[in-house]
């Protein structure tokens, strides 16, 4: 019925003769960083949670917690999320709220709307932008947490006072 051909199959075969322990690879080079690509004809609708990096080329709708894991939207991406993650770069389309433990950035083709917050932030030129943004800063050494601003209780420069503009006079004369 299926047309299968004999003996073509193979059986896996190991090798006996080498001891367990020397079947055994060891590695001194850093652990391959693991991504998942959702792509341009997927789209999802929901939660996503994981530790590993995420790149986004399709549709989706929803949260995605990546705690310590990068985050990226593509050209072809089109997210409408609540975002946390360890950096956040987008390329594509994003509307929703951002929470970075490091870096977020914008390219040129990036279209972004909603509020990010995290430790830094670049935005290319080219990118549309409309965001509030929150940028979180390392506690100064020094200076405890609970210290007013040197700004507080000295009084403002008073700015340029506007006097009435009386028809006929010269307004460079002084009165």
């Amino acid at each position: 019925m299926l047309n299968k051909r004999r003996g073509t199959e193979r059986e896996p075969t190991f090798s006996s003769d080498i001891p367990q322990e020397e079947n055994v690879s060891y590695s001194s080079s850093p652990p391959v960083e693991r991504k998942t690509i959702i792509g341009e004809h997927i789209s999802i609708e929901g939660s996503i949670h994981g530790k590993e990096s995420l790149i986004i080329e399709g549709a989706m709708k929803g949260k995605i917690e990546l705690e310590k894991n990068q985050i990226t939207v593509g050209t072809k991406g089109r997210v409408e999320a609540e975002i946390h993650a360890d950096n956040v770069t987008i390329s594509g389309r994003l509307t929703g709220n951002i929470k970075a433990l490091g870096k977020v950035s914008i390219t040129k083709g990036a279209n972004f709307t909603g509020e990010i917050k995290a430790k830094s932030i670049s935005v290319e030129d080219g990118a549309y932008l409309k965001a509030a943004i929150e940028l979180e800063q390392e506690p100064q050494k020094g200076i405890p947490p609970d210290a007013k601003p040197a700004s507080q209780g000295v009084k403002p420069v008073p700015s340029f006072e506007k006097k009435p503009v009386i028809p006929g006079a010269d307004p460079i004369k002084k009165n």
